[in-house]
């Protein structure tokens, strides 16, 4: 159903109300229209002058009447319009969202890979998958990313990436890989259920390494630690001194390599904000971690902005990482 309006705007459409009730008694006075200075009259017209229907049976004769007709009328479109985008045309849009959030892959889907979750290291496989034409859909329970994956066009179905139904929603029986991207906790859930249909290939990404054990134990043919490995790049960076910083790569995939970048004056980079370089697609490279006043984060904010004592963590192929870099100079 429709979101009501909270307190706060009503009490604030009532004070309004009662204020302009109360300054057309008082213009109507200054005007000599006497007859027209009663609460019915005035509440007729505030009415209809905030609707901006405003019949013209009684209409003020001097300017500050007319300047206080167009402040009405004004606020009139302000309140209705916040009111409308707010509580009718939102819920709305949310509704008709919900009813089409894809719920099925498309008959004939065969051979794909099934990805349960969507994160920034998904982001990269994407475009790791779409590059080389294999066939894949994502799996999400939360509304915004899919309505995000919608909005952009990438294969995807809303449900629990846990639930059999869902999973068989996404054409498990004819897929060849799923990866686990959840919590580790869902994860393991995750790799039960799909451990049923003994001709899939189950790979779990795991954030705490002390759980990898519990999902093999699950049945999850591999088990990723996506912060192990950037740990250990990490460790071998700060432990060897000789290592250039810009040309010290760890490959985590197949291809796929992870780099760090220091950013150098005149870089056409620096002022630019993590959302501007991503969204622009520059490089192709995804920017996965920050070093900020001597702290890395591996959880960059969009808005953070590049700055000339930055040093970007970047997940790319060695052609996207090139370019990168060329771009830090």
């Amino acid at each position: 159903m429709h979101k009501r309006p909270n307190l706060a705007y009503m009490i604030i459409a009532l004070l309004l109300l009662t204020i302009y009730v109360l300054l057309f008694k008082y213009i109507m006075i200054l005007e000599g229209q006497p007859e027209n200075a009663n609460v019915i009259t005035a509440i007729y017209w505030a009415t209809t002058t905030i609707a901006t229907v405003g019949y013209g049976d009684v209409v003020f004769t001097s300017l500050l009447g007319r300047i206080f007709s167009i402040l009405v009328q004004v606020t009139g479109i302000l309140l209705i319009s916040g009111f409308l985008a707010t509580y009718v045309i939102t819920p709305w849009m949310d509704r008709v969202i919900k009813f089409r959030m894809p719920r099925k892959v498309p008959p004939g889907t065969s051979d794909h890979i099934i990805i349960c979750g969507y994160n920034q290291l998904v982001e990269t496989l994407i475009d790791e998958l779409a590059e080389q034409e294999i066939t894949f859909i994502i799996i999400e329970d939360e509304e915004e990313p899919i309505k995000e994956l919608v909005y952009r066009d990438i294969p995807c179905i809303f449900g629990a990436p846990s639930d059999k139904q869902t999973l068989v929603n996404a054409g498990i029986e004819k897929a060849r890989i799923l990866i686990a991207n959840k919590s580790d906790e869902k994860n393991a859930n995750i790799v039960l259920t799909a451990r049923e249909f003994q001709h899939l290939n189950i790979i779990a990404i795991v954030e705490d390494r002390s759980n990898s054990k519990y999902l093999k134990y699950a049945g999850a043919d591999m088990v990723v630690s996506p912060k192990s490995m950037f740990g250990q790049f990490i460790g071998r960076k700060a432990m060897d001194r000789l290592v250039s910083r810009v040309t010290g790569t760890t490959e985590i995939f197949k291809g796929v390599h992870v780099t760090e970048f220091p950013v150098y004056l005149k870089s056409p980079l620096i002022g630019k904000t993590i959302k501007e370089v991503s969204s622009q697609r520059l490089t192709g490279a995804r920017i996965v971690g920050i070093w900020k006043s001597g702290n890395l984060s591996f959880n960059p904010e969009e808005d953070d902005v590049i700055r000339g004592n930055s040093v970007l963590l970047a997940v790319g192929t060695p052609e996207e990482l090139s370019k990168l870099k060329k771009l830090t100079h």
